[in-house]
């Protein structure tokens, strides 16, 4: 049976490759392996993280995090290259935009071992992001491209790929947004850390939004988060807000000396399907993070995003987010329009419907033609 090799090296590409995971084991016609490059150490990515996934653990933890990004993405080449001359797969299949996905593509084509990238395509014009430079790379030589957005299938054709390697499929996040959701339905979330907070909000017939921030462009340079900080304790009188604060986001408002004030409760990053149940009933969400945009398009709860260009346009022109930028004054105004109902309806886009992971699998397998016939025995 024809074995693929699915990279992931961060907590949100696990939420990627697990619909993949379930499809994959559906088939039945392919065997799979789940590399673990180790770019980001998670505490929240115990056994109990994979359960609510539905996907077993990874078969190989490589632990090649840590460094700059010169160093990462080194030690992961080096280790993912000993990891495929020792057992080679049929295929490796990478998603995505950090690090790792840019280290293993590049290994596995040096070795003439073809690469599927998912979420091939989407592009933010901005070559500053580090990932906007790891997507043009991994896309430059990848041999089979999932796309989750038309935008996307149109940057790989400007860029000369073969229509007949490009695969317009919907979206795996979407898929597991989904299949979270219905899960979510069922489960008790009495323990979560921020029911406290929602329950208190829902009791009172109030709303609330979620902000999220990490984005090294707003959080890093103090005049910008000072900005946005603004915004929020403004929005904050009209909306209490609730934060999961990213660690080098905390640290730095601790650096900057800013207070976000008493109407924005800021707690831990949350596991995956303890901010599902959190955001999911927001009045808005504020972010700066690309999963959020698709996430909110695919439940259709209203997100505005603090940036000044996004790789995932389908959310803007079909979806409910809305690409607010960095004035204040701006960000607030959106805010205020969702507030009143002047927010955008929005809708999903056509083939996040859950099933992207299934095509994407069908795809591979035909690719990699049918298991090699075991030799009869005399």
């Amino acid at each position: 049976m024809k074995t693929v090799y699915l990279v992931a090296g961060a907590r949100p590409n696990f939420m990627k490759i697990a619909p993949i995971v379930r499809a994959i084991q559906a088939h039945g016609g392919l065997a799979f392996k789940i590399i673990h490059t180790g770019q980001h150490y998670d505490r929240e990515m115990n056994d109990v993280f994979f359960e609510e996934l539905g996907i077993p653990q990874p078969d190989v933890f490589m632990g090649a995090g840590g460094g700059s990004h010169a160093q990462q993405t080194a030690k992961i080449m080096v280790a993912f290259e000993e990891l495929c001359q020792k057992e080679p797969p049929d295929a490796v299949l990478v998603v995505g935009d950090v690090n790792s996905t840019l280290a293993c593509s590049i290994v596995a084509k040096k070795l003439h071992i073809p690469v599927a990238h998912v979420e091939a395509g989407l592009r933010s014009g901005d070559r500053a992001m580090p990932e906007e430079i790891n997507r043009l790379v991994t896309d430059s030589i990848s041999d089979w491209f999932f796309v989750t957005e038309p935008s996307g299938v149109a940057h790989l054709q400007r860029e000369g790929h073969a229509h007949d390697s490009i695969h317009y499929v919907g979206h795996v996040m979407v898929d597991n947004v989904l299949y979270q959701a219905d899960k979510l339905a069922a489960a008790d979330t009495a323990g979560f850390e921020t029911s406290a907070f929602k329950k208190e909000r829902t009791a009172l017939g109030g709303r609330y939004g979620v902000v999220t921030l990490h984005r090294p462009s707003n959080v890093d340079d103090a005049a910008m988060m000072t900005r946005i900080a603004g915004a929020l304790k403004e929005i904050a009188q009209e909306l209490p807000l609730i934060f999961p604060v990213h660690p080098r986001t905390r640290g730095n408002l601790a650096k900057f000396g800013i207070d976000l004030g008493p109407n924005i409760t800021l707690v831990g990053p949350q596991a995956y399907m303890a901010f599902l149940h959190l955001w999911k009933d927001a009045a808005v969400v504020l972010t700066d993070s690309g999963g959020m945009q698709e996430e909110t398009t695919a439940l259709g709860v209203p997100c505005v995003t603090i940036r000044e260009n996004t790789e995932r346009p389908i959310t803007v022109d079909e979806g409910t987010n809305v690409l607010a930028g960095t004035d204040p004054q701006v960000i607030v105004s959106e805010v205020r329009k969702v507030l009143r109902g002047e927010g955008k309806a929005g809708r999903r886009p056509q083939l996040w419907d859950g099933q992207a992971a299934t095509r994407i699998v069908d795809i591979l397998a035909a690719y990699l033609g049918p298991p090699a016939a075991t030799a009869a025995t005399a």
